[in-house]
């Protein structure tokens, strides 16, 4: 038997993205996405209202990077999603932030966070508050990649955001082999 729980915005898991882009004098923000994901083969989409100092620099520079939330930096990744950039200019700086210009878009890479996605946006729509960008590059530190130079999830330790319970969760251990364990049935 299953309990219903009507319309809610509820998936696992949730990805927690950091947003980050510059104002028109190059000072970065940085703000907390729990909607959003892969749109196409090289797009990212979100659910972010056009009332966020983030979007405005966005909208300004046409570029962001999304950062994945990691472990090591849960307070700073919440810091960004509970206190308003209108309201706490140095709020990046504040998280505990540190800037890198990306190299392929005008946008700040975070260097505390080991990996992000590099865009630029391709539209933003106001009123479904539907953010769609770019992806040009994908970028990680050295620290998490495995001895294939490949992305370690273990090593990165990426959060997803539980919308029921309001946590942040880990990722768990391998279960199985994608596109490969389902060919048994055949």
């Amino acid at each position: 038997m299953r309990k219903n729980f009507g319309k809610k915005p509820w998936c696992y898991p949730q990805p927690v993205f950091i947003l980050a882009a510059y104002d028109k004098e190059g000072k970065p923000n940085a703000m907390n996405v729990a909607w959003g994901g892969i749109f196409y083969d090289d797009q990212i989409s979100m659910c972010i209202s056009a009332n966020h100092k983030t979007t405005e620099n966005i909208l300004e520079s046409k570029a962001f990077t999304v950062s994945m939330a990691t472990k090591e930096f849960v307070v700073s990744c919440d810091y960004v999603g509970v206190v308003s950039g209108n309201k706490e200019p140095d709020k990046f700086k504040k998280a505990g932030f540190t800037a890198e210009k990306s190299e392929f878009v005008n946008a700040p890479l975070i260097k505390e966070l080991p990996m992000a996605l590099e865009c630029n946006l391709i539209s933003y729509d106001p009123e479904l508050c539907t953010l769609i960008g770019e992806i040009v590059n994908v970028s990680a530190s050295e620290e998490v990649l495995d001895d294939k130079g490949k992305i370690d999830p273990h090593k990165l330790k990426p959060l997803t955001f539980d919308p029921i319970h309001n946590t942040y969760l880990e990722l768990g251990d391998k279960v199985g082999n994608a596109f490969k364990d389902g060919l048994a049935l055949r």
